[in-house]
């Protein structure tokens, strides 16, 4: 049965690629993206307790009540902004499924979305299927940083959205306010949309606040923020996140999602929603991180690795310019075969081939894997 492919242009992740090497070779796992620690047995007793009690059928559509009260709670506490628990807050399978949904809800044939790379995977491919055109614009070294003049001059009548990303997968790089007042003085007077992506918002270091849209009360009434429990609680495979967005454009939302899911799972958002009584459990994290970005840099200061030093998130760049010339694909798979070390290339995060000699480390890892690594890249 021969099937003519909608998507000639998408391939599988690099991460499909790559596990049946790193199984094989029986590397340690720095490529993919998610936490490599245990949630907390509490969280897991609620868990047991909302599944014992039988609350197992169909949650609302837009979650349940008590999980969209708690984050308004919480986004109240940390940002100041007011989002209507009934009108304004969504409950989705993990932060991809929230962007899938949002642009499938808001993206019309034709449309352009600016997108910052290096992006994360999900981003563009969700653009493609619902018929959008991505517009690229390249995040400047060696920071990652945007330059808002350049972002000026791509935008056209025909832009709908711009998707930014801080703390920023997989660079690391984080938004100041001055990159916030830049954003906004861009779509003011304009009907552009900013879909920010906030999953890692938890996770900065070095003293820094997370500039959420909902800081900014301009930004925040033209803005869907997406964000997921699974980086702030070590739980990225129970694929729980939520959208906050104003009415109007939450409504459109919550169409698309009762078609696409229908619902997420009742127990375990209800286990969410109590355990969210307990604000150091994610309040915590920025410390907690910290302490492995350090560590992980102190070890490898022996090798021949640069690191471009981590703002936010669990991920770090490491430049390899010394070591060898080869593009990153080649070098990250000679890398698991020689050294059972899996990395990122970087330029699996651009829509083309990227030169520079730059892999990404995931850090979520407890100390003694951290020293097995950094002791196989010192000997390169």
């Amino acid at each position: 049965m021969k099937i003519s492919s909608k998507y000639l242009n998408l391939e599988l992740s690099y991460f499909a690629k790559v596990r049946k090497l790193i199984a094989q070779h029986n590397a340690l796992n720095m490529a993919e993206g998610y936490s490599g620690f245990h949630c907390s047995s509490e969280l897991i007793k609620l868990v047991q307790k909302y599944l014992s009690e039988s609350l197992n059928q169909f949650a609302p559509v837009s979650g349940e009540p008590l999980l969209r009260h708690m984050i308004a709670e919480k986004v109240k506490h940390l940002y100041g902004h007011e989002y209507d628990e009934n009108d304004e807050v969504t409950v989705t399978a993990g932060s991809a499924q929230g962007v899938f949904t949002v642009l499938s809800a808001l993206i019309k044939e034709g449309d352009e979305v600016i997108v910052f790379e290096p992006a994360c995977l999900n981003y563009v491919p969700a653009i493609q299927m619902n018929g959008g055109q991505p517009v690229f614009v390249p995040l400047k070294s060696p920071d990652f940083h945007v330059d808002w003049e350049e972002v000026q001059k791509v935008i056209s009548n025909r832009t709908r959205m711009i998707i930014v990303n801080s703390p920023h997968n997989p660079t690391g790089a984080t938004f100041n306010e001055l990159d916030m007042l830049r954003l906004q003085k861009i779509i003011n007077g304009t009907k552009i949309i900013v879909l920010s992506d906030e999953t890692f918002e938890h996770i900065i270091f070095d003293a820094e606040s997370h500039q959420s849209m909902a800081l900014y009360p301009k930004l925040a009434e033209r803005s869907v923020i997406v964000s997921s429990f699974g980086e702030t609680f070590h739980v990225t495979g129970w694929q729980i996140g939520y959208c906050l967005a104003p009415a109007q454009i939450t409504k459109e939302i919550r169409t698309v999602q009762e078609v696409a899911i229908q619902s997420v799972n009742s127990p375990f958002q209800l286990a969410l929603a109590e355990f969210l009584h307990k604000p150091e459990e994610y309040m915590g994290l920025r410390q907690f991180y910290q302490q492995k970005r350090d560590l992980f840099n102190e070890l490898m200061e022996p090798s021949r690795f640069k690191p471009i030093l981590t703002k936010g998130t669990f991920f770090e760049i490491f430049c390899y310019d010394a070591i060898s010339d080869q593009n990153d694909r080649e070098f990250a798979v000679k890398l698991l075969e020689e050294q059972g070390v899996a990395a990122t290339p970087v330029s699996v995060f651009f829509h083309e081939k990227s030169k520079k000699h730059l892999l990404r480390f995931n850090f979520a890892k407890p100390d003694e894997l951290l020293r097995k690594v950094a002791d196989r890249l010192c000997k390169l």
